[in-house]
């Protein structure tokens, strides 16, 4: 079965980094692409950034474009959020998504909050 397991979340303080993973199985993970989003208390859950099967198409949110990157590793079946520049309305969980875009599965969610 599909699974999406999540890790690499953290307190940090503003303008600090993280670097998040996403290790999946139960699919052909290097032929499809994968997805980062993110929800915050009391708000829907928002597209973070995409990513294509082959790590050569990246899209990404109007509010983390120039601070995060997303990237993918196929042979260790992992994807990864770089995320630098942190500020507080960063603060979410954030859930890995795919196969697909978007996709029907998610993983469990990291917590990232950014407070000084």
């Amino acid at each position: 079965q599909v699974q999406l397991v999540e890790s690499g979340g953290g307190l940090v303080q503003p303008g600090g980094s993280l670097r998040l993973s996403c290790a999946a199985s139960g699919f052909t993970f290097r032929a499809n692409p994968m997805n980062w989003y993110r929800q915050a208390p009391e708000k829907g859950r928002e597209l973070v950034a995409t990513i294509s099967s082959t790590g050569g198409s990246t899209n990404y949110a109007d509010s983390v474009k120039g601070r995060f990157t997303i990237s993918r590793d196929n042979a260790k079946n992992t994807v990864y959020l770089q995320m630098n520049n942190l500020k507080p309305e960063d603060t979410a969980v954030y859930f890995c998504n795919g196969p697909g875009r978007p996709g029907a599965y998610w993983g469990q969610g990291t917590q990232v909050t950014v407070s000084s």
